[in-house]
């Protein structure tokens, strides 16, 4: 009884080894064809391969003195269309644009001149420069294009999203200033150096007007 069990193994170890040296070539055409695959796919969709250039120019270095006083996030809808009328259908290229921006106000400390500020009689008087906004611009991690509608004989301007963003970053801009983002940028300037000017030992402080 031993002795045939260990011929029925012994056999099926031979016919398990025999298929596997008989299938190892249609292995390796599997595997050859993968990878030639795999190198065609690449070769027709290549990976965009970045290189900066090693040489960097610094074209100007400015120290700033600017006091960051109010930010404002906003988010405005923005449509951009050509072609449109009576044939809008066929020739019209629309796009609604969903635009969230960041506009940051403040004071200049740099344009600070030596008679903007002056003791008289323990009290010191200043002058601050006008507000203004120090960046205005797009979180393009946020904006994008909601929807486009494009007719089948459109030109299909490609710069119609970059117009549309143009167009957002100057309407965010407009909502910041129609809101007062300059009035509320000087107030909370004026009450953040009425605290630093106390605490150097000037506890009467006088803004004087803008005009």
């Amino acid at each position: 009884m031993l002795l045939i069990l260990a011929g029925i193994v012994g056999g099926a170890y031979l016919i398990i080894q025999t298929l596997r040296e008989a299938t190892a070539p249609i292995r390796n055409v599997q595997q050859a064809n993968e990878s030639m695959q795999t190198q065609v796919a690449q070769l027709l969709h290549p990976t965009p391969t970045i290189i900066p250039d090693p040489v960097t120019y610094i074209q100007e270095i400015r120290a700033l003195a600017r006091l960051e006083t109010i930010q404002y996030r906003i988010e405005k809808v923005i449509t951009a269309e050509q072609g449109q009328g009576l044939f809008s259908f066929l020739t019209g290229d629309r796009l609604l644009f969903v635009a969230h921006g960041i506009v940051t106000a403040g004071i200049d400390l740099e344009k600070l001149e030596p008679g903007d500020l002056r003791l008289e009689d323990g009290v010191l008087y200043v002058a601050l420069p006008a507000p203004e906004i120090f960046v205005a611009t797009l979180d393009n991690q946020k904006s994008y294009v909601y929807d486009r509608e494009t007719g089948p004989l459109a030109p299909g301007t490609q710069d119609l999203e970059t117009l549309a963003r143009q167009a957002a970053e100057e309407e965010i801009r407009k909502a910041a200033l129609d809101d007062g983002v300059l009035e509320l940028a000087y107030n909370n300037a004026e009450a953040y150096l009425l605290r630093f000017f106390s605490a150097l030992g000037y506890p009467t402080v006088y803004f004087e007007d803008l005009g």
